[in-house]
């Protein structure tokens, strides 16, 4: 499994738990360039999230679909292997605390 689908795993296994909705929608030729990797709908909320990984960046067109997201009032996210543990705080906006013992 490549590292950037680790990112998407973990993104998804997020939007599950959240009971969140969530595609991915098909590109290559079949769908529109640019569009982030996971689209997602939270409670009313639009969501459109890039996954990435080994520090690589969003392209120029991927930045416009993301930014076209926020001009709406959706949530615009580029996850990657950093900060995919943050993800169910970016949809939900609550603050989500690990109480397991480190002893």
């Amino acid at each position: 499994m490549t590292p950037e689908k680790k990112v998407k795993t973990k993104v998804k296994k997020v939007l599950d738990a959240l009971g969140a909705y969530h595609c991915s929608p098909a590109t290559g030729g079949y769908g529109a360039s640019g569009v982030p990797d996971i689209l997602a709908c939270y409670q009313g909320k639009f969501i459109g999230i890039e996954c990435k990984a080994n520090g690589n960046k969003a392209t120029a067109l991927q930045q416009k679909h993301l930014r076209e997201i926020s001009m709406q009032q959706g949530i615009s996210l580029i996850i990657d292997e950093t900060n995919v543990d943050m993800l169910e705080y970016y949809v939900t906006g609550k603050r989500v605390m690990n109480l397991e013992s480190k002893t």
